[in-house]
Parts: C-alpha cells; sequence; structure tokens
C-alpha cells in the first residue's frame, strides 16, 4: 500500500500530541521540571505539531507539499540542534558542566527577550541532569531521535513525487 502525504503527516502529528503529553505526564505526574532546553524542545515539537495537521488536513501536492515539508524540516532541524546540545551537556565530564542557572520566568521577568533566548539555548547545569532513562537512553537522546525522524519525515515531505492526494475539505 502506498503512503499518503496525510496519512505520514496524521502519524507525525500523533508522533509530535504523544510525545508532548508523556512530557507534562513526566513534569506533572512525576515532578521532573523541564529544564530550559526542554522547554526550548516542547517549543519545537509544538511547531511540528501544528505543521504535520495543518498538512495532514491541506494534503497538498506540487509547492504546498514542498513549503509544509520545508516548514517541518526547520523545526525538526531547530529541535536537532537543541536535543543535541541537551546531549552534548549530559555526556561532559562533571567539572565541566556549566553552573546551573535562572528558572525561565525568572528570565522572562529580569532579562531583555534576546538575552532570555541566548541563555534558553545555551542551557545549564539543570539541562546536563538525566533522571529518567528507557532502554537506556535519556530524554534528551530519546527526543533528538525523534527528531532526526521528524526531519527524514518532512525531506520525504518535500521530495516525494506521489500525485493525486484529494483534498479533506472541498
Amino acid at each position: 500500500m502506498r503512503s499518503t502525504l496525510r496519512r505520514n503527516a496524521t502519524l507525525g502529528a500523533v508522533a509530535c500530541a504523544a510525545l508532548l503529553a508523556f512530557g507534562y505526564y513526566l513534569q506533572y505526574a512525576e515532578g521532573q521540571d523541564p529544564c530550559p532546553l526542554c522547554l526550548v524542545q516542547r517549543g519545537f515539537y509544538l511547531g511540528l505539531l501544528a505543521v504535520f495537521t495543518a498538512a495532514a488536513v491541506h494534503a497538498p501536492w506540487g509547492s504546498g507539499r514542498i513549503g509544509w515539508g520545508i516548514a517541518a524540516f526547520l523545526f525538526a532541524g531547530g529541535g536537532l540542534a537543541t536535543a543535541g546540545r541537551q546531549v552534548w551537556l549530559q555526556h561532559l565530564p562533571a567539572d565541566q558542566v556549566p553552573a546551573c542557572g535562572p528558572d525561565l520566568f525568572y528570565m522572562i521577568e529580569t532579562m531583555p527577550f534576546l538575552r532570555t533566548v541566548q541563555k534558553l539555548f545555551a542551557g545549564s547545569g539543570q539541562c546536563a541532569e538525566v533522571k529518567w532513562r528507557f532502554l537506556g537512553l535519556s530524554i534528551a537522546e530519546w527526543s533528538l531521535a525523534w527528531f532526526v525522524i521528524f526531519a527524514a519525515l518532512a525531506l520525504w515531505m518535500t521530495f516525494s513525487k506521489e500525485k493525486g492526494v484529494r483534498p479533506l475539505f472541498h
């Protein structure tokens, strides 16, 4: 059976929603507060969720497909960079881990916007902590793997030659 943009974009949206839901479960049910880089990754997952949902509803071909694919790739690439930074911080020797910084709400209230964004993307010692593992991988490592999958899906959306996808609403 041939895959379609609608099916793959829907799978991407469902996967993003599930990952976000699991992150909120870890935060609110398990008491694991997200670090600054985790919060940035959530933003990229939300962006991917929006793009995949819109692509599934719109289901374009031609230039529309390319536009949705590029948008998804940009969000996946940002997530890859952010998760990659966190994985790098987690593998630093203990004496090289940066000091923990202020939380996001404090930074928003006291720092200029660009400085807050810079601090968010830089991460802190909190981002190097590993509090949860599954199959030997930390949350950041799983996130990195998922962003690779989403980047591959975005490339498929961009370069697929599939035609004849019917719009959901016409």
